[in-house]
């Protein structure tokens, strides 16, 4: 009987490290195409910006004019 629970004590540890493994060997399968995904709304995101400092710079000129 002693020998059967150090078997289930050392499968536990065992168990966990396969499931770690697989968690994170997972993980990385997707997370090449999150990057890209990432890097795409960055981008746009950017865009965004630039127009948005654009039409702010218009409209703080036309407000200095009114002035």
């Amino acid at each position: 009987m002693e020998w059967l629970q150090l078997l289930i004590l050392l499968i536990c540890p065992l168990m966990m490290l396969f499931c770690m493994k697989g968690m994170f060997g997972h993980h990385k399968h997707h997370q090449s195409h999150g990057t890209k995904d990432l890097d795409a709304r960055l981008k746009s995101l950017e865009l965004e910006n630039g127009k948005l400092r654009s039409e702010l710079d218009t409209l703080a000129s036309v407000e200095r004019k009114e002035s």
